[in-house]
């Protein structure tokens, strides 16, 4: 099949396959992936259910901006005085608001990254060496056999200069960015680049 063909994607079927997508979309959800695993690396090791962890969590909650309203939303109705006993380790919350407590603090450190994205630029970043990312080719298992291309495979390659605008169209939810770079990265594949414009995962590691 050419080149063109896989630029008209979908001709031959493989848009039925819910894994194949545009490379666009897959750089959003790689990037969304790799942000999630930075607030969990970076956050809270001992469980809420442990003292270590529940005094952690409250001290969070109770000392950074937003974690008044963040208690709030996750259902956390105790008045002031029970908030404090549990900041202070004197009384243990009921299970269910144990669990409110854990949803607060993750949803709280998840916001405030989001809101500094700098962190996460920077490991992106790697001190100029980029990130490596691994392309995965669409799955031909719905495209018609005489249409399918057997020497796909698995592309590796390690992507400098562009986590920064990344990172912003992600937050932002700007495809039309996320499309303008995902173009770029590919660019730097060989002449069969138009190939990887979809793909069915797109997987990232500094």
């Amino acid at each position: 099949m050419s080149t063109d063909g896989w630029k008209n994607f979908g001709k031959h079927g493989a848009h039925l396959d819910p894994g194949n997508v545009h490379g666009k979309i897959a750089l959003g959800r790689a990037l969304e992936d790799a942000l999630e695993r930075m607030i969990i690396e970076g956050g809270i090791k001992s469980p809420v259910t442990t003292r270590r962890g529940l005094l952690a969590r409250m001290r969070y909650l109770t000392t950074t901006t937003g974690g008044p309203a963040a208690l709030t939303d996750a259902g956390i109705t105790a008045v002031p005085r029970t908030v404090r006993a549990w900041t202070h380790g004197t009384q243990q919350p009921r299970p269910h608001n144990l669990e409110a407590i854990d949803t607060a603090y993750w949803n709280l450190r998840a916001h405030n990254v989001l809101a500094n994205p700098g962190g996460f630029k920077q490991h992106l970043n790697n001190n100029g060496h980029g990130t490596r990312v691994e392309i995965h080719p669409v799955n031909q298992d719905l495209v018609d056999q005489p249409r399918r291309r057997d020497n796909l495979r698995l592309r590796t390659i390690q992507v400098r200069y562009v986590w920064d605008e990344a990172v912003d169209a992600m937050v932002d939810g700007d495809e039309a960015k996320l499309e303008e770079i995902w173009d770029d990265v590919i660019a730097d594949l060989d002449s069969d680049w138009g190939a990887y414009t979809y793909v069915s995962h797109i997987g990232l590691g500094a």
